[in-house]
This record gives structure tokens, C-alpha cells and sequence, in this order.
């Protein structure tokens, strides 16, 4: 393998990861807040907006993540007027697919939490923000870490569906370099870039989970 046209692909595939790293970390930013903040509502909200947020969390959960864009770039201008550029239909996908999943992880977080927790932040005049933020969430957080660590693993390699859109992310990107040079070196490199960032992503949660493990 010519070390020199590795080099040439780490090049080209440099182009692509603007794409696939600014999905990555614009889905994490939106989606896990929101994600937190739909967990909350599912929990303690009137059962009619309950049963229309598990309609939206069956929805997403429910159709694949492919479908999803496809609806978002081709779909959404034939039942309104908005058209949204091929990453900006990624994006919102993707934020709403992924805020669906880590509403369920954390309402299960949630659960997780005695109400002893809340009766006990209650007689110490806690108000409702207060018990939520310096009691609830801090133990939720703790509980739902590994399943938020497969999220993020699953997120790292989610980011290629995009190619679908004909977006020029690393594995797009790929794709043309070894239609070109009849070379399928491109995939190794790919290959190697999405096991660093999964690596890189346990040791992380592997040092999180050890830090709130008391």
C-alpha cells in the first residue's frame, strides 16, 4: 500500500469532515437538552401532551433514520413551503431523531429516581428548579451514562447516512475516490477515522462513568 497515496487520501477526506464532525456536535448540542427537556414533560406532564410526545417519540423511533431524510430534504417542501438545504435537512433529522431517543434514556433516568429524593429536597424548601438541577439530574445522569455513551458511539457512525443526500462527507467522499482510482484504500482510511472516534469516545465515558461512580 503506497504510503504517499494515504496521504493524499487523508487530504481529500479532509474536506469531508467538516460535514461529518459539524453533524456529530450540532446533533449533541440540540438534541440532548431537548432530549432532557421532552423527558421531563413525558414524566410529569397532562396525559394528553404525554400521549402526543410518545406519538412523536414512536414516530422517530419507529422509521429509520434514512426515511427521515429523505422526508426532510424531498419531502417537506410537498406539504409546506419550506425547503431546507441538503445538510440543513440533516441536521434537523437528525436533532429530532436523536432528542426522541435520549427523551426515553432519560425519562428512564428519571424513574430511576426515588421519590424519597424529591419528598426528602421538599422539606428542605427545594424549590422544584432546585430539586431538579442539584438532585435529580446529577443521579439521572448517573444512571443513564452508559446508554448516553451508546448513543454517542451510534451517533459517530449514524453521521454517514448522510451520503444519501449526496452531501460530500468522509464516507461520500470515499465512495468517488475509489470509483476514480479503482483503489479501496479510501474505506480503510474511512475505517480507521470512525474506530479513532469510537475509541476515543469510550475512553471518555469510560472516565465519566468511573468519575460519578460513587
Amino acid at each position: 500500500m503506497n504510503f504517499s497515496y494515504l496521504v493524499s487520501i487523508f487530504g481529500q477526506l479532509s474536506d469531508g469532515l467538516k460535514f461529518t464532525v459539524g453533524l456529530f456536535f450540532v446533533t449533541i448540542i440540540f438534541s440532548v437538552p431537548l432530549g432532557l427537556v421532552l423527558s421531563f414533560i413525558r414524566v410529569g406532564s397532562h396525559k394528553i401532551i404525554q400521549r402526543i410526545l410518545g406519538g412523536y417519540i414512536w414516530l422517530m423511533r419507529g422509521t429509520p433514520l434514512i426515511l427521515q431524510l429523505y422526508f426532510f430534504y424531498y419531502g417537506l417542501s410537498l406539504v409546506t413551503s419550506i425547503q431546507l438545504s441538503r445538510f440543513n435537512a440533516a441536521i434537523v433529522a437528525f436533532i429530532l431523531n436523536y432528542a426522541a431517543y435520549f427523551c426515553e434514556i432519560f425519562r428512564g433516568g428519571l424513574l430511576g429516581v426515588s421519590k424519597g429524593q424529591y419528598e426528602a429536597a421538599k422539606v428542605l424548601g427545594f424549590s422544584t428548579l432546585q430539586t431538579n438541577v442539584r438532585i435529580v439530574i446529577p443521579q439521572m445522569l448517573r444512571i443513564t451514562l452508559p446508554s448516553v455513551a451508546n448513543e454517542f458511539i451510534t451517533l459517530v457512525k449514524d453521521t454517514s447516512l448522510i451520503t444519501v443526500l449526496a452531501i460530500d462527507e468522509i464516507l461520500n467522499l470515499a465512495k468517488k475516490i475509489v470509483n476514480t482510482d479503482v483503489n479501496i484504500s479510501a474505506y480503510a482510511v474511512v475505517a480507521v477515522y470512525y474506530l479513532i472516534a469510537t475509541f476515543l469516545l469510550t475512553k471518555l465515558f469510560e472516565y465519566l462513568e468511573k468519575k460519578f461512580a460513587y
